[in-house]
């Protein structure tokens, strides 16, 4: 038996190795061929090893975002068994894509955010190409180690740290736009708080007015179309705020009566956003009046799961517009400088720099993604169609009212905090403690139990005259009350482990924060070393 449990092990470790190797491979092989590309398209220009080396580093870092960031938009999808493994990386990957190639930025900050000032280079494109593949590269480990360890960090984070370390190894402290980077402190407590508070409120309005009500059926019948039209409102305008403000220009261009502005405003997007909602309401009021409900937790939830499913894939479109800049916005000012020779505080990203972070992405998050989808979605704390509609919609909602606050904050940050606050929701409503208060009560009859027996005892002890029947009564107390003991000390122990057993996994909790705390200076740190290997190699 011994040796056939060792061979089922050693087999699937066999498997589990040749998995590994081939996600290598495929990896490797992506690389591969965006380095021939590379060097196909730009091997006569000067520097251009500089530009394909950076290449590599873009593909890397990208296929890091995808392993790591991705999870946030389709950990709740999956983890509410709304959607598949397997159907979520699918629809992940397609949207993340089409967001990068469809609605991805056409022009970027070189410097992400303003973090360090480009003049400080003194025109040195060399040092300046150094600095930006240093902070490509440590922004990449970065994510890589944390993925291993199934950290969710920001990306974001990731590359402003590391352009803050490769920046300051280039040209000193007085470099950095420490304001900025106040700012970027600040939103580690901004996005996971707003994220958890709006998540955690919409779970406690949905339970309040449907969950928790004795004919769920009704109250569904009159709640759900309401939440569903918030999400879609609250979607659609997150969607144009944020997925469609990089080609808004042409829109506005075919669709000449909407208002010719640079990015879509707040007041377009919402009304947007109105309209749609209004129509889902309408929509969905018409489907539950056919519909049979069960008046079942399990019978609400369905009528969550395909919003669900909308909210990953909306998620996904907006990030691979917004978060593909984390890979290859360092590379277009790479490129921008090998090509030019010179420094831009502003550079048009070519299409081909942009497919390669769409396609790194896409591929990081299948080869590597179930990882931390599977963190998001099921260890941080159980999600339910109804839990995850809530920490989707909340994402969506943090990201509008901060950008309408002008607060700074992470989609990483947001989605795992707003996971957070339906835990510790559910935590709060006691739903834990119900137990807990049968078990009290068990041992609050049992002492009471036992005080009786023990006064009866003490008695018959002091009886003087004890008859035959005394002393058999003086056995059966003393065996009752030493069971009775034993049953209160058991009951005890079940209750402080029932007090230990909580809705949000405090370890991982833990462990989460951390690696959020030292994103930027970890980054940092690793960009500064990297920037001075390369400077000793090169000069």
């Amino acid at each position: 038996m011994e040796l056939q449990t060792v061979s089922k092990i050693e087999k699937k470790a066999r498997k589990s190795a040749g998995i590994d190797l081939m996600r290598l491979g495929i990896a490797l092989i992506f690389i591969a061929v965006v380095v021939i590309y590379t060097y196909a398209k730009t091997g006569s220009v000067p520097n251009s090893l500089f530009l394909v080396i950076a290449t590599v580093f873009g593909a890397y870092m990208a296929m890091n975002i995808g392993a790591n960031d991705v999870a946030n938009n389709v950990g709740p999808a999956v983890g509410s068994r709304a959607l598949s493994l397997t159907g979520a990386i699918i629809i992940a990957a397609v949207f993340e894509a089409a967001g990068a190639l469809i609605a991805g930025a056409d022009v970027t900050n070189t410097i992400r955010k303003g973090i360090i000032d480009i003049a400080a280079f003194n025109g040195d494109v060399n040092i300046f190409i150094w600095a930006m593949m240093s902070a490509l590269l440590a922004a990449a480990l970065w994510l890589n180690l944390a993925t291993a360890f199934k950290a969710p960090v920001s990306t974001t984070h990731s590359i402003v740290g590391g352009v803050m370390g490769a920046g300051i190894a280039a040209a000193g402290f007085s470099i950095v736009h420490w304001a900025t980077m106040g700012k970027i402190a600040a939103s580690w407590v901004i996005s996971p708080v707003l994220g958890g508070i709006i998540a955690a409120g919409f779970l406690y309005a949905i339970k309040k007015t449907v969950v928790f009500k004795e004919d769920m059926a009704a109250a569904a019948r009159k709640w759900v179309p309401i939440y569903v039209s918030i999400m879609t409102w609250a979607f659609v305008t997150y969607l144009t705020m944020k997925g469609l403000k990089h080609v808004w220009v042409n829109i506005t261009d075919v669709l000449s009566f909407l208002p010719h502005t640079k990015k879509p405003t707040f007041g377009v997007a919402a009304i947007f956003g109105l309209i749609l909602g209004v129509a889902v309401y309408f929509i969905m009021v018409a489907k539950l009046k056919k519909e049979q409900i069960i008046n079942t937790r399990e019978g609400i939830n369905r009528y969550f799961t395909v919003p669900l499913i909308f909210s990953a894939a909306l998620l996904s479109f907006a990030h691979g517009a917004n978060d593909v800049a984390n890979a290859v916005g360092p590379l277009a000012a790479i490129s921008d400088a090998v090509l030019s020779g010179g420094i831009a505080s502003k550079s048009a990203i070519p299409f081909w720099v942009m497919a390669i972070g769409a396609l790194g992405i896409s591929i990081g998050l299948a080869l590597y993604g179930p990882r931390l989808i599977k963190t998001v979605g099921d260890e941080i704390t159980k999600i339910d169609p109804i839990r995850g509609f809530c920490v989707a919609l909340a994402a969506a909602i943090t990201v509008i009212i901060a950008s309408q606050l002008g607060l700074p904050v992470s989609s990483t940050h947001i989605a795992v905090g707003a996971i957070f606050g339906v835990g510790f929701l559910r935590e709060w409503l006691h739903l834990v403690e119900q137990k807990e208060d049968e078990i009290e009560k068990e041992i609050e009859e049992a002492e009471k139990r036992l005080k009786a027996y023990e006064l009866e005892l003490e008695d018959l002890q002091q009886k003087t005259d004890k008859s035959k029947e005394d002393y058999k009564r003086i056995v059966e107390l003393i065996e009752v009350t030493e069971e009775l003991e034993k049953t209160i000390k058991r009951f005890k122990k079940i209750l402080k482990k029932e007090e230990k057993v909580k809705y949000v996994k405090r370890d991982l909790f833990k462990k989460i924060i951390a690696a959020w705390i030292i994103t930027v200076p970890v980054a940092a740190v690793l960009a500064a070393m990297i920037f001075f290997m390369i400077k000793g190699m090169m000069l």
